[in-house]
């Protein structure tokens, strides 16, 4: 089955309608792929059909989904997959990633919920992987989320996650950010858990910023500037592992695209210094 690295590089951006037009007209040499919600543009036509278009014939592009609840005991959303699969066609999308979590429970919940970091757990998420591998034939990625509550736990968050992506055979998206939030909310080493990711697995990685509610609790918002320490992180894992694609995630409190592209640019400047730094 084909697997998800390699199949972009350098530094990404998320996609947003809002600056859409703006990298039409002014195309962003800092911005090497690009990451959309699917759920948000497969049904789309028109002028906005169009323009997407425009992007997909130019830049290379993933898939981020939001809306799978890979993790629920809900049935699976196949119809789902099989338009995510058409759309992904359709415009030479290169690969798919969701999160390790779940956002339905008969009915949607609006929201990523944190997996039981069970066996259980394990199992049947790895099962729900390797379906959607199958309709896809293809690997998908598999993001580690902040949470805030981890009930009925029996491994700690990172044996669970690997465990998930060994039992599926997938490959990882690796959130810089989300490993930066849950270290402090949860008090463990983010650079033990850096070091404990099945690196042959990553195929990108995420960096964001983050909501600080308190010295000892920070929030996922993806809006705000990327901080120093999550900006270190991403060095330390380059030195771990090699460069890897990386792209800014930017949801909320969009600034204007300039300042976006400061942040890729910044993205891009970390792995050439790594480069160079590998090299000597």
């Amino acid at each position: 089955m084909r697997t998800t690295q390699q199949l972009v590089y350098g530094a990404g951006l998320g996609l947003r309608r809002s600056f859409l037009s703006e990298i039409i007209d002014h195309p962003a040499e800092q911005v090497d792929f690009f990451e959309v919600a699917p759920e948000n543009w497969m049904n789309i036509g028109g002028k906005l059909g169009k323009q997407f278009r425009a992007m997909t014939e130019r830049y290379p592009f993933i898939c981020h989904g939001l809306s799978l609840s890979i993790g629920s005991t809900d049935p699976l959303d196949l119809a789902f997959v099989h338009n995510l699969k058409h759309f992904m066609l359709q415009h030479g999308i290169k690969f798919y990633s969701e999160h390790l979590s779940y956002c339905s429970q008969q009915g949607h919940l609006y929201d990523l919920m944190p997996m039981p970091f069970t066996g259980e757990a394990v199992k049947h998420t790895a099962q729900r992987i390797r379906q959607v591998q199958d309709i896809l034939e293809q690997k998908i990625a598999i993001e580690n989320i902040s949470y805030y509550a981890a009930p009925g736990q029996e491994l700690p968050e990172i044996e669970f996650f690997n465990a998930v992506v060994a039992e599926a055979d997938c490959d990882v998206l690796l959130d810089i950010n989300n490993i930066y939030v849950n270290s402090v909310n949860h008090g463990y080493d983010a650079e033990a858990f850096l070091r404990a990711i099945p690196a042959e697995r990553i195929s990108y990685a995420h960096i964001a910023g983050h909501f600080v509610e308190a010295d000892d609790f920070l929030i996922d918002t993806h809006g705000a500037t990327v901080i120093d320490p999550v900006w270190d992180l991403l060095g330390k894992a380059y030195r771990l592992y090699g460069v890897f694609p990386t792209l800014l995630e930017r949801d909320f409190n969009l600034p204007p695209l300039a300042d976006l592209l400061e942040e890729v640019a910044i993205i891009a400047q970390i792995q050439q210094a790594s480069r160079v730094s590998q090299v000597a």
